[in-house]
């Protein structure tokens, strides 16, 4: 097998515009699960009203793409608001059963025939970044090296989106370091005893769910820009468990955490594709696995294990320590 085309492919899933778009949805999810410990099991929701925001703007209506953006932005809040006002006051088992239910009837409607005029149903929604696209200062071509190599438009993305990434960071630095991050670790830690010192404790968790969805809903509206399309399968159930897994493998609550574990996560999952499609062609692996699907999953199931064993040995994840892991009941 190749292992320079292995390394190369997973460092290109690595550090590529999905990778970066993970991160920023993932900041969000620690904010909420890392810091706040909401059990917010409905993060991809928020991508996909961003997503959806930005696309149904421009290739629906015909409006700019800054008018999209601030339409995905405040459809984030919305679905905040909307998910967290009735459930916030909820335990957090019920919250999360009902976070989960919220994202997929939102996709479900999104991809309905019914809705096509709108959201192009199960086509989805293209041609959505031609005023992204105009703004990219990169000549055109390909950039890098053997396989590990960027066209013009996915650096573009990709700059665009490590940027915001990094300010994501920056911002939440700051804030945990504030009285309202005080407040929003003592709220993990034992909501009754915040309450008890006359914290609103229902207004600071709201407060919470809308940063931490925006964040994610800017992931979703890069993903559409960067792939110049909208598809509610995309935004799938199981991507929110790709963002814990994420936070997880990189340490919740701190500040790295998500940016590495959803590099690595998608290292990983590149990498093990690439060696299965590699072994596959030299007749290495059972006939049972001979076909791409089968390979896929495989390479899921290898990150499933890896996150075992990682949850075995280390459950705070690699930058994490265990006390910040410890959420209150």
């Amino acid at each position: 097998m190749d292992i320079v085309a292995i390394f190369q492919n997973g460092i290109r899933a690595g550090v590529g515009p999905i990778a970066a778009a993970y991160a920023l949805a993932a900041i969000g999810l620690n904010i909420h699960y890392g810091y706040t410990g909401l059990r917010n099991f409905g993060q991809v929701g928020f991508m996909l009203v961003g997503a959806y925001g930005v696309g149904i703007s421009v290739a629906t209506y015909g409006w700019s793409m800054w008018v999209g953006i601030t339409v995905g932005v405040f459809a984030s809040v919305g679905l905040a608001l909307v998910m967290g006002l009735p459930t916030l006051r909820l335990r957090t088992d019920y919250f999360a059963i009902a976070t989960i239910a919220v994202a997929e009837i939102l996709r479900l409607v999104a991809r309905s025939t019914s809705a096509t005029d709108v959201t192009g149903g199960p086509f989805g929604l293209q041609s959505i970044a031609v005023d992204f696209a105009d703004l990219n200062p990169i000549e055109p071509g390909r950039y890098g090296v053997g396989r590990l190599t960027f066209s013009d438009g996915q650096l573009w993305a990709m700059l665009v989106t490590w940027t915001l990434v990094a300010l994501a960071t920056l911002m939440l630095m700051r804030l945990m370091k504030s009285p309202w991050g005080r407040v929003i670790r003592s709220i993990r830690e034992d909501e009754d005893v915040a309450r008890s010192l006359g914290k609103n404790v229902y207004g600071y968790k709201l407060q919470a769910l809308v940063l931490g969805g925006v964040l994610a809903g800017l992931g979703g509206v890069m993903m559409a820009l960067g792939s110049n399309t909208v598809n509610a399968n995309t935004f799938a159930p199981q991507v929110t468990f790709f963002l814990y897994a994420a936070l997880i493998l990189g340490g919740a609550a701190t500040r790295i955490g998500p940016i590495i574990g959803a590099m690595l996560f998608w290292f990983i999952l590149a990498s093990g594709q690439t060696a299965l499609a590699e072994a596959g062609e030299a007749d290495l692996l059972p006939g049972i696995l001979s076909d791409s699907t089968a390979q896929g999953a495989l390479a899921f199931a290898m990150v499933g294990v890896g996150l075992i064993v990682l949850m075995a040995f280390r459950p705070e994840g690699i930058f994490g320590n265990r006390e910040e892991m410890e959420l209150g009941d």
